[in-house]
């Protein structure tokens, strides 16, 4: 069981932002005393919001990583595929 525990347990990271403008902060703070919570928590939510990919930003990130990518040339893609399919029908 401690085993799950150790697995489940989520490593959190720290970020120290510099030269923010101190209106933001104010805001920030405004924000959090307005619903009862610290300034930290807030930040942690307002990351928490900001941080998955919007559909451009990944599809961004399929073309970055595509071009990254060698071409096939003239591998038979439909080919290969087939033989994996027959691979594991063999075990």
């Amino acid at each position: 069981m401690l085993s799950v525990l150790i697995a489940l347990e989520h490593k959190m990271g720290q970020v120290l932002v510099r030269n923010l403008d101190d209106r933001v902060i104010e805001s920030l703070k405004t924000k959090a005393e307005l619903k009862g919570r610290s300034l930290e928590q807030e930040l942690r939510d307002v990351l928490t919001n900001a941080a998955p990919l919007t559909p451009g930003e990944k599809v961004a990130l399929f073309h970055k990583l595509r071009a990254m990518t060698p071409p096939l040339g003239d591998v038979d893609v439909r080919a290969a595929i087939r033989r994996g399919r027959d691979d594991e029908l063999d075990e």
